[in-house]
């Protein structure tokens, strides 16, 4: 595994040097809202050393895939792997990082407690999201009786999908309309379910971390708190329990003490290959772009992985 260097400000940023494109053209990007603060962090980066400009947007990896094949963008930021048709099609797609969503609750839950002392199986939050289980006072041994509300999302989600196949474990998954026409109610992006949950103290739903840390203090500040996950369903060991600060939690992802998924790749994707002022910044993010991923709050690739994304862009579809 990659070393691990603490988590810091999205805003305090070293400079750096690396072969660069001489284009100018403005880019445009859409999609993913997981990968989005990283993209715009790389994205003001190569502007301030090159002639490049950007114009970007989240909506979503499913809006991404669209804008790109209708003609609207240039590159699209998808937080899933590529399906076979996308690829069919035309799309092809590079790895650039790997981020993870997690479940979450709003910071006056009534059982908070006992959820960050024991944590919840993935069973239990399959049962939570289905509907199986629809009381507080159902999900942890305390004298509880409060309705859980569920929260989805209503905009295509790679991270809802990732959820949807977390949730249904190995052999099954739920896919993003079975989730929403379960959930008590559906938010459109990442800052709208955060949102959501902050205000709704019975609420349930996920997020990726970004949206759950501070991004300046990597601390657990705002109306949400993570749900820690009992991978093993033996109650939470001191080894699942990494959930206190985004730094810690990025150190169990880049381990692979927390599973994959909802830990994912994310992907960089164009229509056909990439080139000009495209290839020379998506280069750029698979070298010296690599060296701002953990002070933003995700997991770099691994070298070997990384190697194979520089390979494929080289090499092209």
């Amino acid at each position: 595994m990659l070393s691990f260097v603490g988590a810091g400000s999205v805003t305090a940023l070293a400079g750096c040097t690396g072969v660069f494109g001489d284009g100018g053209d403005e880019v445009r990007i859409s999609g993913g809202v997981g990968p989005l603060p990283m993209v715009e962090v790389w994205a003001d980066r190569y502007e301030g050393q090159t002639d490049a400009s950007f114009d970007i947007s989240g909506g979503g990896t499913g809006v991404g895939v669209s804008d790109l094949f209708n003609g609207q963008v240039d590159i699209a930021m998808m937080g899933r792997d590529p399906y076979e048709e996308e690829i069919d099609e035309g799309l092809f797609a590079v790895p650039m990082l790997i981020d993870t969503v997690v479940g979450t609750v709003n910071v006056d839950n009534p059982v908070l407690e006992e959820l960050q002392e024991n944590g919840l199986t993935r069973e239990d939050l399959e049962a939570i999201f289905t509907g199986e289980v629809t009381n507080w006072g159902e999900v942890v041994d305390a004298d509880v009786d409060e309705e859980i509300t569920v929260y989805g999302r209503s905009d295509s989600s790679a991270a809802y999908e990732q959820w949807g196949d977390f949730l249904g474990g190995e052999d099954d998954s739920y896919s993003e309309n079975d989730l929403e026409e379960l959930s008590d109610g559906n938010h459109n992006g990442d800052q709208q379910v955060a949102e959501a949950v902050g205000s709704t103290e019975n609420a349930i739903s996920l997020n990726n971390i970004n949206y759950v840390y501070d991004l300046e203090s990597g601390e657990l500040e705002g109306d949400i708190r993570p749900i820690p996950l009992d991978i093993d369903g033996d109650g939470l060991s001191e080894e699942e329990d990494f959930y206190e600060t985004r730094e810690e939690f990025l150190v169990a992802v880049e381990a692979g003490i927390y599973p994959a998924p909802p830990a994912r790749e994310m992907f960089l994707a164009s229509n056909g290959g990439f080139d000009g002022e495209t290839y020379d910044f998506v280069e750029w993010v698979l070298t010296d772009g690599q060296e701002y991923v953990r002070d933003n709050g995700y997991v770099p690739l691994e070298e070997d992985r990384l190697e194979e994304a520089q390979e494929k862009l080289a090499e092209g579809p």
